[in-house]
């Protein structure tokens, strides 16, 4: 099991990390992002979402509505989750959280430690830090 890391230095560099990020993850299908409030994950997302060929005018954070479907540049959709305002592992069940997770589209996760139970085991929980210097670290160990 390798540990990863990707640092991203500025806004300039998000794309590119995105873009190193999604070669290095090409076999990971969920993916759960960990970090705090602040930390940049709806911000990488978007940047995942630029990079696949999703709208940019598509993306945005799921707060209330907990999950949004896009599609990416080949048709294929993507799912944005956003625990963070979830009460109960009830409400991820009723919004039918397993069809999407097994529906073999990318799921990209924010707050999942509010689902921790739930999440299958081939996740792959990547961590994002904030720098002393406002740059982030993106850091995760592979799990196949």
């Amino acid at each position: 099991m390798g540990l990863h890391r990707i640092k991203i230095k500025n806004q300039e560099c998000l794309d590119a990390a995105a873009r190193e990020f999604l070669d290095q993850t090409a076999h990971s299908r969920i993916i759960a992002l960990y970090g705090k409030m602040g930390a940049g994950k709806t911000t990488f997302t978007t940047a995942l979402c630029r990079v696949l060929g999703v709208r940019e005018d598509a993306v945005g954070s799921p707060t209330f509505a907990i999950v949004n479907e896009y599609r990416m540049a080949d048709g294929e959709p993507l799912y944005h989750f956003d625990f963070y305002r979830i009460s109960s592992i009830r409400e991820a069940l009723d919004i039918g959280f397993y069809d999407y997770v097994d529906s073999g589209a990318l799921c990209i996760m924010e707050w999942p430690e509010n689902i921790e139970d739930l999440l299958p085991e081939e996740t792959l929980r990547v961590r994002i830090e904030v720098e002393p210097d406002g740059a982030r670290t993106l850091e995760w160990t592979d799990n196949q």
